[in-house]
């Protein structure tokens, strides 16, 4: 979860492809040329710097250039890296519209790269990794924010069976789905005792809220998953699907409400950076949605750190096991006790005790 405050520089671009994601680029060159409308080589095939689970290339032809996104290398759980998943929705959103990249072509056979992958359209615009907007003027934060959330609006606005995806998620309860999945990850996983992380896996199935409608959920909607067009505050592409399903809205629009009491945004002068308040994107989303209002916004913020907690908690018993042994793992893996506090904290404003 990319709620930090990085630099757009360190993030932005390609660079050339590291060996170990080194792909057979003839082999790929032939099959785009069978099954992708319109491509003709040569091929030339660079990495995005950016951190992706699934490794993604740009692939640069003389009239036009494409992204691939593909599986990791190697044995994978079964439900991870679902790249399927992915084109299946972009496609859908794409047909009705919707800011993603056109996908081309989709292949399922192991034998072309070594994993599955798909191709979709290369969008040219900007990413913003520092939610303060630094290079921005004044009036332009306030517009890319609105944009984003507005964006975010219309996603949740359609129907998934009118779309082709009544089928892309599962019936029942969402966030009662993902406590009892991150509860069930976070013991996996757990290297140590953490009684704040006790405390939320006996109150939150308790105190879930009703679901009130279904929609298609992103699962990771935030600033750095996005592209700008490149002078106007318009969003013309949402990316990384990877964990998009049928679940509540109110999941994807209150993950990206952490922003603003998360490093980020919760030590800024909001007014003389001219950015939304948390009060005021609540108010941009609901009006783009019809809602009323967002009530016990405290439970969804202790719900959204619990899951955070129990992601990092994954990789701090990697680290014990051996397979995540650099100083950002480490990094990341220390955190999961102040967010597992700060879930708690939260859980108590709405009511535990």
């Amino acid at each position: 979860m990319g709620l930090g405050v990085r630099d757009d520089a360190d993030f932005s671009g390609t660079k050339p492809v590291e060996e170990r994601h080194r792909i057979d680029e003839a082999s790929l060159d032939r099959w785009m040329a069978g099954h992708v409308e319109g491509y003709a080589g040569p091929l030339t095939v660079s990495q995005f710097k950016g951190g992706q689970s699934n490794p993604t290339y740009r692939l640069d032809t003389p009239q036009r250039a494409y992204v691939m996104r593909r599986k990791p290398f190697g044995k994978l759980l079964p439900s991870a890296h679902a790249v399927d998943r992915e084109f299946r929705v972009i496609d859908a959103l794409y047909k009705q519209g919707f800011p993603v990249a056109k996908a081309y072509a989709l292949c399922m056979d192991e034998a072309v790269i070594g994993a599955t992958f798909y191709i979709m359209s290369m969008e040219e615009g900007r990413v913003f990794w520092n939610p303060t907007l630094p290079n921005q003027a004044p009036e332009e934060r306030r517009a890319i924010f609105t944009n984003k959330i507005e964006t975010l609006a219309r996603l949740h606005q359609y129907d998934p069976a009118a779309i082709g995806l009544a089928d892309f998620g599962k019936p029942g309860n969402y966030f009662a789905r993902q406590v009892e999945r991150w509860t069930r990850q976070y013991r996996a996983s757990e290297t140590d005792l953490i009684p704040e992380m006790e405390k939320l896996i006996e109150w939150l199935p308790r105190t879930v809220p009703e679901q009130e409608r279904v929609s298609v959920v992103h699962g990771d909607y935030r600033l750095d998953n996005m592209i700008f067009h490149p002078t106007e505050p318009r969003v013309i592409a949402v990316l990384d699907w990877e964990l998009s399903t049928l679940g509540d809205p109110l999941a994807d629009f209150t993950y990206l409400l952490m922003q603003w009491v998360m490093p980020g945004l919760d030590a800024v002068d909001l007014r003389s950076l001219n950015i939304p308040t948390m009060a005021e994107a609540e108010a941009i989303y609901c009006k783009a949605t019809g809602r009323p209002g967002v009530a016990n916004l405290d439970w969804y913020f202790a719900y959204n750190l619990f899951r955070l907690a129990g992601i990092v908690q994954g990789i701090a018993a990697r680290i014990r096991d051996g397979t995540a042994a650099n100083a950002r793992a480490a990094e990341s893996a220390a955190r999961r006790i102040p967010l597992a506090q700060a879930a708690w904290t939260f859980a108590r404003k709405a009511g535990a005790e």
